[in-house]
């Protein structure tokens, strides 16, 4: 089985190639509406679909007003 890596803060885990990257951040048990998603340093939707070897950091949304 394929899979790829998902990186927070000083956490690291593996899930499976072929999910969307917010099924992803939900099955490591973060909230998908507090982090955003980089690959290769490029923001990507939660509907991008991770490929094997994937290596996608997730940081926190910062938001002020």
């Amino acid at each position: 089985m394929s899979t790829a890596r998902i990186r927070y803060r000083k956490e690291e885990w593996e899930v499976a190639s072929g999910m969307t990257v917010r099924s992803a951040i939900e099955k490591v048990g973060l909230d998908p509406l507090n982090v955003l998603a980089l690959r290769d340093r490029r923001l990507v939707n939660d509907q991008t679909i991770l490929e094997p070897d994937d290596e996608i950091r997730l940081v926190n949304v910062i938001s002020g007003g």
